[in-house]
């Protein structure tokens, strides 16, 4: 999987590189602000998409000591590196449409037709390349990159074709063009920084249904009661859960263990859940609502030093 993915971030990183040249030459040149716009935002693609390739390579390495659950959250990292990057890039391009409307210039109305329907292929083609079935939010924020920037395309042929039927009159269409899909492209962004943000806080996956996965673990016979349970994610592909199960009738250690298997064989599956930590007890901890609360405390003093 991860090598089928790094291929197709490396198919569309190809594709942009030529494209961002052809763009801001041909931008620069028609007096074009939605061209020169959108190979801004391909700029940023080709960061953003070797950012994700990098991820790939990161979180492909094995876990140590230092890193006992791995690097997945690389990818993570890289979604939401991505993401604020797209979302900065169309502050800017606002701030120069804007720019733009106040003090309007010609617009080459055929060539801004011309490369934004090149652009158009080309971002709408490497998109299609990004899919991701498995909704990884690493490939995700890379597909959003070429999505977006394969609208920015989509309307800044239209804004040329409007300039060409129009003439210099309808040279108002670029920036408005700019605009309009720089609002939809911060929307985005948006819910992209939202979702990186919940997998790093170790939010529980909204996919998650946690009184079902409790129910699960309760039905399975012999448990009688689950407490303290975590369900979070270290990336789209990797979640984890820990719970602390309460076993009925004080059963030996090789039952225990047996219930424990069972367990993990009715939720693992369901819940799509790659790593499991389950806590046996013969009676709940004590009697409190939430008998395993975290409490902050102070490292241990030799953890300090060595860290000193």
């Amino acid at each position: 999987m991860s090598a089928a993915r790094s291929t197709r971030l490396s198919i569309a990183l190809a594709m942009n590189l030529a494209l961002v040249a052809g763009e801001l030459i041909a931008g620069l040149a028609a007096h074009a602000t939605a061209l020169v716009a959108d190979a801004g935002h391909n700029l940023t693609d080709v960061v953003g998409l070797g950012a994700a390739l990098l991820a790939i390579g990161w979180a492909n390495k094995p876990r140590s000591d230092a890193r006992t659950f791995g690097n997945h959250r690389a990818t993570i990292l890289a979604a939401l590196f991505n993401a604020v990057t797209l979302a900065l890039i169309t502050a800017s391009i606002i701030g120069l449409s804007i720019e733009r409307i106040m003090h309007p210039e010609l617009v080459g109305g055929p060539l801004l037709a011309a490369i934004a329907g090149v652009a158009l292929v080309v971002n709408g083609v490497a998109a299609l390349v990004l899919r991701d079935p498995r909704g990884d939010l690493n490939m995700r924020a890379a597909m959003t990159h070429m999505a977006s920037d394969g609208l920015a395309a989509g309307f800044a042929l239209a804004a040329g074709i409007v300039i060409m039927v129009a003439g210099h009159q309808a040279d108002l269409a670029d920036p408005a063009a700019s605009l309009a899909v720089s609002l939809a492209i911060v929307f985005q962004a948006q819910r992209l920084v939202r979702a990186s943000v919940e997998v790093l806080l170790e939010s529980t996956p909204t996919d998650v249904d946690l009184s079902a996965l409790r129910a699960a673990i309760t039905g399975v016979p012999g448990i009688g009661d689950v407490h303290d349970v975590h369900v979070w994610s270290l990336s789209s592909d990797v979640r984890a859960l820990s719970a602390h199960l309460v076993l009925e009738g004080h059963p030996t250690l090789e039952r225990a263990q047996e219930l424990g298997e069972q367990v993990r064989a009715a939720v693992v599956e369901p819940f799509g859940l790659a790593h499991t930590t389950l806590e046996l007890e013969c009676e709940r901890c004590t009697d409190e609502e939430d008998p395993c609360e975290m409490d902050a405390v102070s490292p241990p003093a030799v953890a300090r030093a060595s860290s000193n």
